[in-house]
C-alpha cells in the first residue's frame, strides 16, 4: 500500500471511529442517566390515591361477557384504587361516526357496575387510526370529521356511559386540529357534567426528540412537553401510554417511566387527573420487551417520579393496559407495589 492509500485508510478509520462515537456515546450517556433515575428510595406516601383506571376489551359490551364474568371482575378490583373503567365501545369509523351496533350490551354493563360496584365509573373507550402516517384513517383536519366525533361522543353519553375516553393514534405533536376537537368535546362533557379523558403519547425524553425521530423515521413517537400540557389543560383525565418504550432492560424502563412521570407532572394542571400506564400485556418485539417493561418497574418508576416532583398531588393514579392480556403476576405486582 503506497503512502497516499495509507493516508486515505487512516482518515477513513478516524471518520468511522468518529461516527461510531457520535452515535454510541449519547446512547450510553442516556442509558446511564435512565438507570440512575431508577435508583434511590421511594416515598412511602407515593401510593394510590384511589383514582386508578383500567382499559377493558370489547367483550364487555358485545355480549361475550356475562354476569359471572362481572362478578369475578368485581372481586378482582375490590380493595384496589380503580375508579374508572375505559370500556372499548368503538372503534370509530374513519368518518368519525360510531355504529350503535358496536355496543349492544352497554346498558347491561353500566347498570350492573353501578349496582354492584358503587363509585366505579364506566367510560366509553373510543379510538381510531389517524391518517398521519398512512393514507387510510380518520382525518382530524376535516371539520366534518371532528363534528362527527363530537356527535359520536354525544351518542355514547346518551347511551348511559359516565364519560368518554379517546385514544386516537398516531397523533403528531402540536396538532392544532386535535386541540380544536378537545375544545368542542369539552363543551359537551362539561354540559353533561361527565369526564373527558384521553390516552396520551409519551413526552420527549430529550428536547425535540419527536422532531428528530420524524426526520429519521418519518414517524413521531413522542409529544413535546408543551403540547402535552396543552392537551392536559383541555381534559379531565390524561393517561400516558408509558409502555412500548423500546427499552431493552428493566432498569432502563423503570428510569424512563420515572422521567416520564416527572415530565408529565410538571405540565399537568392540579385539576386534571394524571394517570401513568402500566403494561398488563406480554409481547416481545422491537417496541416492547416483556422482561423489561414489567408492572413492578413501571410502578417503582411512577412512585419515584411522583415522590421527586409533586408528592402531594392528589389527582394522580395509574392505568392498567389491558384486562384481557393481564396475568396473575401483573395484578399481584399492582397490588403489592401501589397499595
Amino acid at each position: 500500500m503506497n503512502g497516499r492509500l495509507k493516508g486515505i485508510w487512516r482518515r477513513g478509520r478516524w471518520f468511522v471511529l468518529g461516527l461510531v462515537l457520535l452515535l454510541v456515546v449519547p446512547l450510553l450517556t442516556g442509558a446511564v442517566a435512565l438507570r440512575l433515575n431508577f435508583t434511590g428510595d421511594v416515598r412511602e406516601d407515593a401510593r394510590t390515591r384511589g383514582k386508578d383506571a383500567i382499559w377493558l376489551g370489547h367483550a364487555w359490551v358485545d355480549g361475550r361477557k356475562k354476569d359471572a364474568d362481572l362478578a369475578a371482575f368485581a372481586t378482582r378490583i375490590k380493595g384496589t384504587g380503580i375508579r374508572d373503567l375505559y370500556v372499548h365501545a368503538g372503534p370509530l369509523r374513519h368518518d368519525g361516526t360510531l355504529p350503535a351496533a358496536k355496543y349492544p350490551r352497554a346498558k347491561w354493563l353500566i347498570d350492573e357496575v353501578h349496582r354492584t360496584m358503587p363509585g366505579i365509573r364506566v367510560q366509553a373507550w373510543l379510538g381510531d387510526v389517524l391518517v398521519t402516517e398512512g393514507s387510510n384513517g380518520l382525518r382530524l383536519d376535516k371539520a366534518g370529521s371532528r363534528e362527527a366525533v363530537v356527535t359520536s361522543a354525544r351518542q355514547i353519553l346518551d347511551a348511559g356511559f359516565d364519560g368518554v375516553h379517546f385514544d386516537l393514534e398516531p397523533l403528531l405533536s402540536d396538532d392544532a386540529n386535535y386541540l380544536s376537537l378537545l375544545d368542542d368535546l369539552g363543551e359537551l362533557t362539561r354540559a353533561r357534567k361527565v369526564p373527558l379523558s384521553v390516552a396520551a403519547h409519551q413526552i420527549d425524553p430529550v428536547p425535540a426528540a419527536h422532531s428528530v425521530n420524524s426526520v429519521l423515521t418519518g414517524k413521531e413517537k413522542w409529544w413535546s412537553q408543551e403540547f402535552f400540557g396543552q392537551v392536559a389543560r383541555r381534559v379531565d383525565q390524561i393517561a400516558v401510554m408509558s409502555y412500548d418504550t423500546w427499552m431493552p432492560l428493566e432498569g432502563l424502563y423503570g428510569g424512563y417511566v420515572a422521567q416520564q412521570t416527572s415530565l408529565a407532572l410538571e405540565v399537568t394542571p392540579e385539576s386534571t387527573d394524571l394517570l401513568m400506564g402500566l403494561p398488563f400485556f406480554h409481547e416481545d418485539d422491537l417496541g416492547h420487551h416483556e422482561n423489561a417493561e414489567t408492572v413492578a418497574a413501571a410502578i417503582r418508576g411512577t412512585r419515584l417520579g411522583l415522590g421527586r416532583t409533586d408528592h402531594d398531588r392528589r389527582q394522580f393514579g395509574v392505568a392498567l393496559y389491558v384486562d384481557f392480556a393481564a396475568e396473575e403476576g401483573d395484578w399481584a405486582a399492582y397490588r403489592e407495589g401501589w397499595h
